[in-house]
């Protein structure tokens, strides 16, 4: 998240590092990155140096009910599993993989991996894109042992939230700034976002047909989630990990039928492109939801509710596309 929460002081975050790994920070700083958590950088009086999440369990927008499997699974992958691409978080003096503020925000702690990640926005290369099918072939073919995996269903889980912003484009929105502008977006994209609705329900028909493997994914391969360190490609941001479909991950990065080929002769399994039309598809409607969510409810003018309403134009816009070529 691009601000700083009202109600978390750094004194706070020092205090819990301290209490829950037995961390002496010298200094912390607040880190303007990424969408759906706070981050910080914390440097220990040792310079030792660590990269601190904290996660609202409760948030509307982005609930996550699931972080403390996501994140064992995530240690279990790195620790017992032998996946070093996996950047895991780091457990308590308690062995907790997770820590909390209050009874409402967790809190996670990681190595700080000294690398730059790159943009949700740009392509993928060829090199990078190989790496990448190859550890997610690796990831793909562990099989769990003694922990508890979440699961993605491939129904959607806030499509309650567009079903009542499309009900209300009759009525004024007043959450906000981006309230009204959101409203007059969304009718001009009614008609293409049902037309979405009808083709995912018929996409998710035809993949439930054609069966295939549940495994282990990350959820979201995308490029701001892959570092690019010295001992090679590192994958952070475990926090959507669940049991799923190969192809929940594989959207991200097959995009000709090479790709495919590769996949398949690291794993067996053939790549679904009805699967992978559906899990692209799911994952901008669910994206969609929460910035509808965001700028529906009570909100200011910030940089976080500007890229809510940034990011709901491109990926109306995006799906909107995407029909076109279905």
């Amino acid at each position: 998240m691009r601000e700083r929460p009202a109600d978390i002081s750094d004194t706070d975050v020092s205090a819990a590092l301290d209490c829950q790994w037995a961390l002496t920070v010298q200094e912390l700083s607040y880190l303007p990155v990424g969408f759906g958590g706070h981050h910080w950088l914390a440097v220990e009086q040792t310079g030792s140096r660590w990269f601190v999440t904290v996660s609202d369990l409760a948030a509307p927008s982005r609930p996550l009910p699931e972080l403390p499997a996501a994140m064992q699974t995530a240690h279990w992958l790195a620790t017992e599993a032998g996946l070093e691409f996996v950047v895991a978080p780091v457990p308590t003096r308690a062995g907790q993989v997770i820590g909390s503020l209050d009874s409402r925000h967790a809190l996670t702690l990681f190595h700080y991996v000294d690398a730059a990640p790159g943009r949700i926005e740009n392509p993928t290369g060829d090199g990078d894109r190989a790496a990448i099918i190859d550890m997610l072939a690796r990831l793909h073919t562990v099989t769990p042992q003694g922990i508890q995996v979440p699961s993605r269903p491939f129904e959607l889980a806030r499509r309650q939230a567009i079903d009542q912003a499309l009900a209300s484009l009759g009525v004024p929105w007043t959450g906000g700034p981006y309230a009204e502008p959101g409203r007059e977006l969304l009718a001009r994209y009614e008609r293409p976002l049902r037309q979405a609705f009808a083709r995912f329900e018929e996409l998710l028909y035809q993949v439930r047909e054609a069966g295939g493997p549940y495994v282990i994914t990350h959820g979201e391969p995308h490029p701001g989630n892959v570092l690019h360190t010295r001992d090679g490609l590192r994958l952070v941001d475990w926090d959507m990990t669940a049991q799923a479909r190969p192809e929940r991950d594989l959207w991200w990065v097959i995009s000709d039928e090479q790709d495919a080929v590769r996949y398949s002769w690291r794993t067996g399994w053939t790549v679904n492109k009805d699967a992978l039309e559906l899990y692209r598809l799911h994952f901008g409607l669910e994206d969609i939801a929460e910035f509808l969510s965001d700028i529906r409810g009570p909100h200011q003018e910030t940089a976080d509710t500007l890229m809510s309403w940034t990011e709901l134009q491109h990926t109306l816009e995006s799906i909107a596309e995407g029909l076109k070529t279905a």
